[in-house]
């Protein structure tokens, strides 16, 4: 039985791949091509159509590395082919195994009508041909490289040469022949299902051999005239019906695209057009077809350089075939944006599909981000949100995550339904093996009895395609399949929480057990994002401030064009490090271009603040007062605090003390002591030094700037090592040690500095690095028995376990943190703060010693060659004596310098609240232009609080909304310009406040 099983499979294997497939195109007629090289990259489609072309043989290599190739191809229909269906067919020298990965077509009709995209699952096209029979069409080709490891040029057009990469391979018209087409569907589906079934051997046979019986119908001589005859043998098998106990499964067409990736942006743009272009074409011939497409970013490009293609998104969106979802602006990593960015994907994301299409999208769509913050959940409610949808958990290299349908339990408590499909994969094609996966995968069975397939090629690969579709007719009612049925997303969800309202609960974040170098990779574009972050901050409050305050003018349209720059660079493959070159290089352009821009508008609106004195006023952006100055205002400088000791110590080094920590630099230039002179207590572990560099071996098994594999920490160099140390600055309001060192090709300065007044220990870090396949750690061993430590996050903070009891705690050997990792004590602790770092590790050495280490470059050396490559810039501060609240503290202060500037008297602000643990997020004016003032805060501690929010300026109304300044149910009171509320921890609240006249 076994033998006859594989002599079948084997028999129509071949019969497909050399008699069948290739009948389904017959007589092929050769086109006429020519081609044009645009010199500069893309241009405008009635240029392209229009330009001077010239004859290319078939064969003829086309396409230097990244270049764009117009070509014309024409031909004539044969007299008896006017009543048949005739295709064009046509290879530009594809990848064939990797759609979206390689060169890529938009074809045209002459007049400049789109048509549909060309790759390799999608080679043929209908072309209209004229009264004569001529066919013309164009195509505009992206030579897009293969980027493939270990090391490749390719990734820049600085370094990818000018050698061409592609020969067109086939471009002729042919007779369509749609019974043998649908004969190849009908053996394909039934040939991957007896692959898979498993327990019922009755129906894999009944299959096999109806297969084998429709084989000897089929004249191989003749496939054309004996397909319908091969057919009606397969009838009886594919009438089978499910049963009525099977799986059920919610199909929704999709294109994964990733904004930036292996391509630029410029690339995601033409990507997005062919792709869209494919599947509305698709629509007309399937009218009951689904398609989701989410980030509104490339809709937003869609329109913008290819309305011919935007018009018929539009109007299939109006139809309802055509489904935005997500509401974010792109699909961004969601571990490292702060807040507020986080907040504003939603923000301009679910307005953008509102204002375009008149759709509320309920569906969070983040299907290949490397991890989930438990911040989301209050996030995407507050958004007006009710789903969230995965799949990238699967990927884990540790622990297998035990649901596929459960509710989502962020960290202030909030709870939105979720669903992870089971078939682990984004880019299905519907094929037996992937279905059946999808059932065998299941974790619900039993509570739950569906799960979504998202299917297509992603990536510029096309789409769905109408093999897919044929797949999922088939698959609709199939005795030995699970039902599939193409429906909406909202259809999915809604019919997924009513069976199943009890989903178990997971509580915190999502963490993905493999990328944790995503943490680190491409240093300077995370510190750049952090900068941008923060300046979006006081860009949007001192404009807020001056406009109330001194007539300012609003710069709504500025502020909404950066806010989307920087959220179009927080997508998952650009903030993250993963991308080529081009990218990274344009990543960094763009941030620097943005926060240039925003410190002239910083500038110009605190100048309008400041008037024409010339007194000193320090403008503090930060949530907290300090220095004497009020949070969020302005006032002149305070009387300098105690000042700063240092003198030098016996055998090197230095001691540094401003009455409130006492430290002790050895003659190695690291810090061995850090007392907190308030208690008495010493932060640095005994015989331990912190401010400690330390290099290790980084060559994960796969995935090179994606990933930090455990064993890298098998092998470790400490820099103890010194070529200077000096005391660099000494005057009453800072004390600073600077300490060189040299590493391989690579120097590093530290400057260690203590301010009067200030607790924190400051660490500068400059480095010109030029290793390979290198991590670089700075260490603080600390004299703290923590069994676990806090990190920031967005709106708050989460806690993880300093041990490795389970395999859960010990595959987070690196984590995220934001702006702060704090670890404690009952009544004291200590907290590490910095300005741009993200990767952190937390162990425990020893008993008594908690480590905290930040993770400051990598070096790897795919997709990017040149990653971190180059001077950097860090800043970091140790604070001993800390609880959660220094930490949120000097967590802002680190990232949000005082600002000085000339002017007159002191700046109040323009909101305030009267406690610590309510930090105010954003102020700003509301989007619509209404002139409301828009206040944006949240619970910091974790504990639940009463506080007040005053507003210095006439009140008329003061309503709560969500984060799209819509109003949420209930009325806010206020008395005396004063609101009064409460918080749960973390708890985010909106309040927008309309001014009296």
């Amino acid at each position: 039985m076994h033998d006859d099983r594989r002599l079948i499979e084997g028999r129509l294997d071949r019969a497909l791949r050399e008699r069948i497939r290739p009948a389904i195109h017959r007589d092929p007629v050769p086109l006429d091509v020519a081609a044009w090289a645009a010199p500069d990259g893309p241009v405008p489609v009635t240029e392209g159509i229009g330009a001077p072309y010239r004859p290319v043989p078939m064969g003829q290599p086309w396409g230097a590395p990244w270049q764009t190739v117009w070509f014309r191809m024409e031909g004539r229909l044969p007299c008896a082919w006017h009543d048949e269906i005739v295709e064009a067919v046509v290879d530009l020298g594809f990848a064939m195994d990797r759609p979206g990965f390689s060169a890529e077509g938009l074809a045209y009709l002459p007049d400049g009508t789109p048509l549909k995209g060309l790759n390799p699952r999608n080679t043929w096209l209908r072309v209209p041909a004229g009264p004569d029979g001529r066919v013309a069409f164009h195509v505009e080709a992206a030579a897009n490289p293969l980027i493939e490891g270990p090391v490749t040029p390719l990734g820049d057009p600085l370094t990818a040469g000018s050698e061409p990469l592609y020969r067109v391979v086939r471009a002729e018209l042919a007779r369509f022949d749609e019974t043998v087409w649908q004969l190849v569907q009908d053996l394909e589906v039934l040939g991957q299902l007896a692959g898979v079934l498993q327990g019922l051997e009755g129906r894999r046979w009944a299959i096999l051999r109806a297969i084998d019986s429709a084989l000897d119908a089929l004249d191989l001589q003749d496939v054309p005239g004996t397909a319908a005859a091969a057919r009606t043998r397969l009838a009886g098998v594919l009438a089978q019906p499910a049963n009525a106990s099977a799986h059920r499964i919610s199909a929704v067409g999709h294109a994964h695209i990733d904004s930036a990736w292996l391509w630029p942006a410029r690339e995601t743009i033409r990507k997005v057009a062919r792709t869209t272009a494919n599947v509305t074409a698709l629509m007309d011939d399937h009218p009951g077809f689904v398609f989701a497409m989410s980030q509104a970013q490339q809709l937003a490009w869609l329109r913008d350089h290819r309305p011919e293609v935007y018009d018929r998104v539009k109007k299939k969106v109006a139809s309802g075939q055509f489904v935005p979802v997500g509401g974010m602006w792109v699909e961004s990593d969601a571990n490292l944006p702060g807040g507020e960015a986080m907040a504003r994907q939603f923000v301009h994301g679910k307005r953008f599909f509102l204002e375009e299409f008149g759709v509320e999208t309920e569906e969070v769509w983040l299907p290949d981000s490397f991890g989930f913050s438990g911040a989301l959940p209050q996030l995407i409610k507050l958004s007006g949100a009710r789903w969230f949808l995965s799949t990238k958990l699967s990927w884990n290299q540790t622990n297998r995550f035990p649901h596929h349908t459960f509710r989502w339990q962020g960290i202030d408590g909030t709870r939105v339904f979720a669903h992870f499909p089971s078939v682990d994969n984004y880019n299905c094609d519907l094929s037996g093996e992937q279905v059946a996966h999808a059932v065998r995968n299941f974790a619900d069975n039993g509570a739950a009895t569906r799960s979504l397939v998202p299917f297509g090629w992603g990536d510029g690969g096309g789409g769905p395609t109408r093999e897919i579709l044929a797949r999922a007719a088939r698959l609709a009612d199939l005795e030995g399949s699970p039902r599939v049925t193409i429906e909406k997303p909202a259809d999915f969800f809604a019919a997924a929480e009513a069976e199943h309202p009890q989903a178990p609960v997971w509580v915190g974040e999502l963490y993905l057990e493999i990328h944790r170098g995503t943490y680190t990779t491409q240093t300077k574009i995370k510190k750049l994002n952090r900068r941008v972050e923060h300046l979006l901050r006081e860009a949007e409050l001192w404009a807020a401030t001056a406009a109330v305050r001194a007539g300012f003018d609003y710069p709504h349209a500025a502020l909404d064009r950066l806010w989307k720059t920087l959220l179009l660079h927080q997508f998952h493959d650009i903030l993250p490090g993963s991308s080529i070159r081009w990218v990274n290089r344009e990543a960094v352009e763009n941030l620097s271009g943005a926060a240039a821009e925003l410190e002239a508008l910083i500038g110009e609106a605190l100048r309008a603040l400041g008037g024409a004195a010339d007194q000193t006023i320090v403008f503090n952006a930060a949530p907290h007062a300090r220095d004497g100055v009020p949070a969020l205002g302005g006032a002149a400088p305070a009387a300098a605090a105690e000042p700063v000791r240092v003198h030098e110590r016996p055998g090197g080094g230095f001691v540094l003390d401003n009455s409130i920590v006492r430290v002790i630099v050895d003659h190695r230039g690291l810090i061995v002591s850090a007392v907190d002179l308030t208690t008495g207590r010493e932060a640095i572990a005994p015989g331990s030094a912190a401010g400690l560099l330390q290099i290790h071996p980084d060559l994960p098994n796969e995935w090179d700037a994606w990933d930090i594999d455990p064993h890298y920490r098998n092998v470790v160099h400490d820099l103890t090592d010194l070529t200077t140390m000096t005391q660099a600055a000494l005057d009453h309001d800072r004390a600073s040690i600077r300490v060189e060192r040299a590493y391989g090709r690579s120097s590093i300065v530290q400057t260690i500095s203590l301010r009067a007044g200030d607790r924190a220990v400051r660490l500068d870090c400059e480095v010109d690095w030029h290793e390979r396949e290198k991590l670089l750690k700075v260490a603080f061993p600390l004299d703290v028995h923590a069994d676990r430590s806090a990190a920031e996050t967005q709106y708050g903070h989460v806690y993880r376990a300093t041990h490795t009891n389970t395999s859960w705690e010990a595959a987070k050997f690196e984590i995220c943190a934001h702006r702060w990792i704090h670890v404690g004590e009952p009544g004291w602790g200590v907290a590490v703060v910095n300005d741009s770092t993200y990767g952190h590790d937390v162990t425990r050495p020893d008993g008594a010693t908690t480590t905290v280490r930040l993770s400051l470059l990598r070096a790897p050396r795919f997709p990017d060659p040149e990653t971190d490559q180059g001077p950097h810039r860090f800043a970091c501060a140790l604070v001993p004596g800390a609880g959660i609240d220094d930490a949120v503290r000097e967590g802002y202060r680190i990232n949000l310098p005082e600002r000085r500037v000339a002017g007159a008297g002191p700046v109040t602000p323009l909101v305030s609240v009267d406690h610590e643990g309510v930090v105010i997020e954003a102020v700003k004016l509301a989007d619509d232009g209404s002139g409301d003032l828009v206040v944006r805060l949240y619970e910091a501690h974790g504990t639940r609080t009463g506080a007040r929010l005053r507003a210095d300026l006439p009140v008329a109304t003061v309503v709560e909304t969500d984060l799209l300044e819509r109003p949420l149910p209930g009325t806010v009171d206020h008395d005396d310009r004063q609101v009064a509320f409460t918080l749960h921890p973390f708890q985010i609240r909106t309040f927008r406040i309309q001014r009296a006249a």
